[in-house]
């Protein structure tokens, strides 16, 4: 204790002035005796040192909860009535603000679109015989392959997209050729 008053003292002549004995009695530790002090941290709140901080603020002993006046304001009967009119009416805004949820409906999307009564399924009749394997099938790119763009020329209609080495030929041996395909 006495080694922690000394270091104590030492840091007192620190402060933010050189040689201002107010400033370093502002900032010195309340533990820290010193005999030339007039102003100090002691004796701040109350010169009696030996007395104990009262509990009760000023905020408490002006303002106090209000009290009831004792005794029953209104008869049991009207008590009663009003409570159950209460009741009732928010039991009438509850119906309203949550009207009852509707019947589950419990049938699948099938059911619903594809099971109507009175359809009869039926394929429409094909126009010629078509072959699968040999036909090119029919899709939005094979419909409107002409709109595509950065697609090697087609030289055949019914089959666009099959192998072409045109994008990798040679110009030189391009020239050669008799019928040279359209740009598009």
């Amino acid at each position: 204790m006495a080694e922690q008053t000394a270091s104590m003292k030492n840091n007192i002549g620190k402060c933010l002035q050189q040689h201002s004995w107010m400033q370093e009695r502002a900032v010195a530790s309340p533990d820290i005796e010193d005999t030339k002090k007039i102003h100090g941290h002691k004796g701040t709140f109350t010169t009696d040192q030996r007395c104990k901080m009262d509990t009760l603020t000023t905020y408490k002993a002006t303002h106090v909860p209000l009290m009831g006046p004792g005794v029953r304001l209104r008869g049991i009967r009207r008590e009663l009535l009003e409570k159950h009119i209460t009741q009732v009416i928010r039991e009438k805004i509850h119906t309203e603000q949550s009207p009852p949820p509707p019947e589950a409906d419990y049938s699948s999307t099938t059911q619903k679109d594809f099971c109507v009564p009175g359809f009869v399924p039926s394929r429409p009749k094909s126009t010629r015989v078509h072959d699968y394997k040999r036909e090119q099938a029919i899709t939005f790119w094979s419909e409107n392959c002409q709109q595509i763009q950065g697609v090697t020329p087609i030289r055949n209609l019914n089959a666009p997209f099959r192998k072409s080495a045109l994008f990798s030929t040679p110009v030189s041996e391009r020239l050669d050729e008799e019928d040279l395909p359209p740009d598009n």
